[in-house]
């Protein structure tokens, strides 16, 4: 075989692999052909930002501004108990907290959902946050396996969940944030560390004073399960700058608590309960 024919037959055979992928690809690798060609499936855009809630109330934003955070919703309806779903439930209670609350004038109020939709922990707190709220106040309905308790509690963060909230915030945040009007992004790492635990601590003590306040209002007008503030670490409530409270309001688990739960008598009730509280609370804030 001559010189040149070798080196055409080099060149040339590359050339002939490649028109025999082609063929094949072509017969064998229409869809329904035997091969899948890769499936693109269109998701949903991510959301960058929250939606931030209506604020409803006087039009002046001097006025004090209360979040009252609907717990569950969405694909997450919570406790239930005969078709009562906590997510219902806390949305209603919420509306009627809302209500009595705007009724007495000179206080804002925004609810992190206004209706049946998801939110994640954190979003509600973020939302409270980004509005600059006073106060915030998670509605919930208790549930448990012992079907005999029931009445209402009143939860603030711990000592263990605030340590992970500074930590928390520090870290989404990347100290670029205002806290109490201080820019974290101006300070070094030591005093960020030292503006959020003082930070926290401040919002425990007024969370604290918050909780004390609406168990004074609820006694005598509805059965509370603990009679003194209960703390734990719960994640809608590690917001470091924003005095936060997790209202049980009963248990849902229990017939007789969620017998009263429906009633518009008794979320009312409930809900002139903390109208009282969070009147009381502020005017002592703005004594202070």
């Amino acid at each position: 075989m001559s010189r040149k024919l070798q080196l055409g037959l080099l060149f040339l055979f590359p050339l002939a692999v490649l028109a025999a992928s082609l063929a094949v690809d072509r017969i064998y690798g229409l869809p329904g052909q035997g091969y899948g060609y890769v499936l693109r499936i269109d998701l949903p855009p991510t959301r960058s930002e929250i939606d931030l809630p209506k604020v409803e109330g006087p039009i002046d934003a001097s006025m004090p501004l209360v979040v009252i955070d609907p717990g569950h919703g969405g694909h997450d309806p919570g406790a239930g108990n005969d078709g009562l779903r906590e997510k219902e439930l806390t949305l209603k209670l919420s509306r009627a907290i809302r209500d009595e609350i705007l009724a007495g004038g000179g206080i804002r109020v925004a609810l992190t959902r206004p209706d049946d939709r998801f939110l994640a922990l954190g979003e509600r707190s973020t939302i409270a946050r980004r509005l600059g709220a006073d106060l915030f106040v998670s509605i919930h309905a208790d549930s448990a396996e012992n079907d005999e308790a029931r009445g209402s509690s009143v939860y603030i963060l711990s000592e263990k969940g605030s340590s992970e909230a500074a930590a928390r915030i520090a870290a989404r945040e990347n100290r670029s944030d205002v806290l109490n009007g201080v820019r974290l992004d101006r300070q070094s790492e030591v005093v960020n560390a030292i503006l959020l635990d003082l930070s926290q601590n401040e919002t425990d003590t007024q969370s604290r004073e918050l909780a004390r306040l609406l168990l004074r209002e609820l006694r005598g007008t509805t059965r509370l399960h603990a009679d003194k503030v209960q703390s734990a670490a719960f994640a809608v409530l590690k917001a470091p700058d924003v005095p936060s409270v997790l209202f049980e309001t009963g248990y849902i688990s229990n017939d007789a608590d969620a017998a009263y739960l429906r009633t518009q008598d008794g979320r009312d009730t409930i809900a002139r309960a903390t109208g009282r509280a969070v009147r009381a609370y502020l005017a002592r804030q703005s004594d202070l």
